[in-house]
């Protein structure tokens, strides 16, 4: 098989990813960014992301999809991949709700048939979805993914067990909340968490499922600390500058290695995560 990711920590065999282009740069005011993007710099570092995929050993994919959309980079967001194929989600941000469908003609050339699509009402964030394991997904319920869209990612899923959580409100509908702002996996018994802010009953699931816990600092939540990659068990990409959440990750075992997101993550709030979307993982 050439895609099927029912898992956040096997090695990365594949992934797809949407660099910046140039009819992005100039929305980035309707779509929420901190600032404006320089597209030569976002460019740059977005290469540097894509030469450290590959070093790990994936296969780099590199999508068209929906132009003139900042936020089409994190290629996380629009759709998730299983062993039957891609699930296009639907975005619970306007602006976003294009991508999913621009991704079919990229998936297609990847070899990934479209499975099954989230209709509306429905919505779902693909940065509100986590393996847990192979057969738990769990789903942040808050202001991009709704009741209406987590019982069609069930239907999509028969043979998972689907958890959903309910997201806290922080800043509201224009501030993004995902449950990927909470929590990373690193491996089958380690997870990176903000436990601040999860929720109660997630936390008691990773108690009860034995997976250990690496606390992100409150001063690093803000600046995407819990957000990373895991390119492998206990080996995650992370965003340059959390420098205490890398050392309590390398202290629990963990291989880390950082990119430089000036430009594609901290003015576009994307981090690691949400710039990939693995189409494989195995082994």
């Amino acid at each position: 098989m050439d895609y099927g990711a029912r898992s956040m920590t096997a090695p990365l065999r594949r992934v797809l990813v949407r660099p910046p282009q140039d009819a992005d740069a100039s929305r980035w005011q309707e779509y929420g960014w901190r600032a404006a993007p320089d597209l030569a710099a976002a460019r740059a570092e977005h290469e540097a992301l894509r030469r450290i995929l590959e070093d790990a050993g994936a296969e780099v994919i590199v999508a068209e999809g929906e132009a003139g959309n900042p936020d089409a980079i994190y290629a996380y967001d629009p759709v998730l991949v299983g062993e039957r194929g891609a699930v296009l989600l639907r975005p619970g941000k306007e602006g976003r709700l294009g991508e999913p469908d621009a991704l079919e003609a990229d998936l297609a050339r990847a070899g990934v048939p479209i499975a099954a699509r989230i209709e509306a009402p429905g919505t779902i964030d693909g940065g509100d979805t986590l393996w847990l394991d192979r057969g738990t997904l769990l789903v942040g319920r808050g202001y991009r993914t709704n009741a209406a869209g987590v019982e069609q990612l069930q239907a999509a899923f028969p043979d998972a067990e689907v958890l959903s959580y309910d997201l806290p409100h922080w800043n509201g509908r224009a501030e993004v909340m995902h449950l990927m702002s909470l929590i990373s996996p690193l491996d089958d018994d380690l997870a990176l968490v903000y436990p601040r802010l999860a929720p109660v009953r997630l936390m008691e699931l990773l108690a009860e499922r034995g997976i250990e816990v690496v606390e992100v600092p409150d001063d690093e939540f803000e600046s995407m600390g819990p957000n990373v990659l895991a390119l492998g068990p206990r080996r995650a990409l992370a965003l340059e500058g959390n420098d205490e959440t890398r050392r309590r990750m390398e202290a629990a075992g963990v291989d880390v290695v950082v990119y430089k997101g000036d430009e594609i993550s901290r003015k576009g709030d994307g981090g690691p995560t949400c710039l990939t979307r693995p189409i494989l993982r195995a082994g």
